[in-house]
């Protein structure tokens, strides 16, 4: 009932048609200013004039503002629930952001720690406590702010939208997905290794996406996001990356695209789906994925036998 909750009479789509084509104008745009641009030189001539948290700062408060301004949207615009944009729940479970913010949060510090381990060479300590700690609080508000807006946009506004528009729930997953993706097009990383590593932005987009339909809300995506870019920020930076932060460590190798593209997609996100699924008893998931979003008059009609059932 995720998507169906928000088919009321009051749904208008033309109302979704602003943000989304603002957003993506600006991506275009972004896209081919850079064309042209060394992005790495820019981002350390940034550093070098601002300083590392400053320009930090500059690069992340549009998207963390973008996400107060959307939910604002959301709640006078389209007169919905930031609860119903969040979830299919009667409240929003925090102990779901929680849990897979933690699980994923260890993972990918043990990830790093491993690598560290194994490749010591790879890497230098980055850590100067003062900045640190100033980066950490910044960090710590900014970036489940800018990660809160990606998963609301994509994986809440357009999914929900774009479901009711075309009453079915495969092409919000892929659109949604593929254009989660492209979001990354312009992120120095996609320069420096190549096109492969869309793979893996398209295929986070992928696992999100069915992580939301199949629990019905979004708190597991905004976990796991959050903790995905926060957990990394703070741990290791690289002069090639879209983050150049205070860190802990840096990484100095020269990067590669390798079997680390393919293993979250193929193995990693898989296991997380089983555990997901296994912990919450997800099943249906052929409907849950690909079926069909009940029409207004249906949906009043099953929630009124639901209703009825229970009464």
């Amino acid at each position: 009932m995720y998507i169906e909750q928000i088919h009321t009479k009051r749904f208008k789509f033309l109302l979704y048609l602003p943000f989304p084509l603002l957003f993506f104008g600006l991506m275009v745009a972004n896209f081919f200013s850079t064309q042209e641009m060394d992005v790495s030189a820019m981002m350390k001539q940034m550093i070098d004039q601002f300083g590392t948290n400053t320009t930090f700062v500059m690069l992340i408060a549009p998207l963390s503002l973008a996400c107060l301004f959307l939910l604002f949207w959301v709640k006078y615009a389209h007169q919905q629930s930031i609860r119903s944009l969040t979830t299919g729940r009667k409240k929003v479970d925090w102990n779901r952001v929680l849990f897979s913010f933690i699980i994923w949060g260890l993972f990918s510090a043990f990830s790093i720690a491993v690598l560290y381990f194994l490749t010591p060479e790879n890497f230098v300590l980055n850590f100067d406590s003062s900045a640190f700690f100033v980066f950490l609080i910044l960090a710590i508000i900014l970036i489940p702010l800018q990660t809160s807006f990606e998963e609301y946009l994509f994986r809440g506004y357009l999914m929900q939208g774009l479901g009711v528009l075309t009453k079915n729930k495969w092409f919000p997953l892929i659109f949604t997905s593929v254009m989660f993706g492209l979001m990354h097009i312009a992120n120095p990383e996609v320069a420096k290794l190549g096109p492969i590593i869309m793979l893996y932005y398209i295929g986070t987009g992928f696992f999100l996406g069915i992580i939301t339909l199949m629990d019905d809300g979004m708190e597991l995506a905004l976990g796991f996001h959050a903790a995905n870019n926060l957990v990394g920020a703070l741990l290791v930076t690289a002069d090639w990356t879209a983050f150049q932060t205070n860190s802990i460590l840096k990484d100095v190798s020269e990067p590669s695209a390798g079997y680390d593209i393919l293993l979250p997609i193929f193995i990693i996100y898989p296991i997380l789906l089983f555990i997901f699924g296994r912990k919450y008893g997800w099943k249906n998931w052929k409907n849950k994925l690909t079926g069909n979003v009940l029409e207004y008059n249906k949906l009043q009609e099953e929630t009124n036998l639901i209703e009825q059932k229970n009464d």
